[in-house]
């Protein structure tokens, strides 16, 4: 499981031209989703979320988290993550889990990191083409793979 997080000011997400949902001052977190995915990773990553110390503190260290600080999170499914580009230059999605396994992850991850948030998160619509905007808060982008713990 992997995510790329971006820390905004703003964003949204549209559907057929239509706003799903929006966030103010957060994170944007784009979850892709892997064959071998289980909820531990679920549980790990989602924690790892909440608790990343990447807000600025009084001193303007970044030194707080989404968890202290009360900012909003907006998670969006995202299988190219898992793109492989060794061979050629058409991306691979062969490591994508399909929906029938990605789906239940997706919803996993939702409702573990709004408990352990304590309060909800915004979604885009999995499988759907969506539309994101964003205005980047720094810019501050950071991925992170359950896979290697780090």
């Amino acid at each position: 499981m992997r995510i790329l997080i971006q820390r905004v000011k703003t964003a949204s997400v549209s559907i057929d031209g239509d706003r799903h949902s929006a966030i103010g001052a957060g994170l944007l977190v784009f979850l892709g989703i892997e064959e071998a995915d289980d909820a531990s990773d679920v549980e790990w990553l989602s924690s790892k979320l909440i608790n990343l110390r990447i807000f600025d503190d009084g001193d303007g260290v970044m030194n707080l988290s989404a968890a202290e600080t009360g900012k909003e999170i907006m998670i969006i499914s995202q299988f190219t993550l898992h793109a492989s580009t060794r061979k050629g230059n058409r991306p691979s999605y062969i490591r994508a889990a399909r929906p029938g396994r990605a789906i239940p992850l997706y919803e996993k991850f939702i409702r573990t990191t709004e408990e352990l948030l304590g309060r909800s998160v915004s979604t885009g619509v999995f499988g759907a083409m969506m539309e994101v905007n964003l205005i980047n808060d720094g810019p501050v982008t950071i991925i992170i793979d359950s896979r290697n713990r780090e």
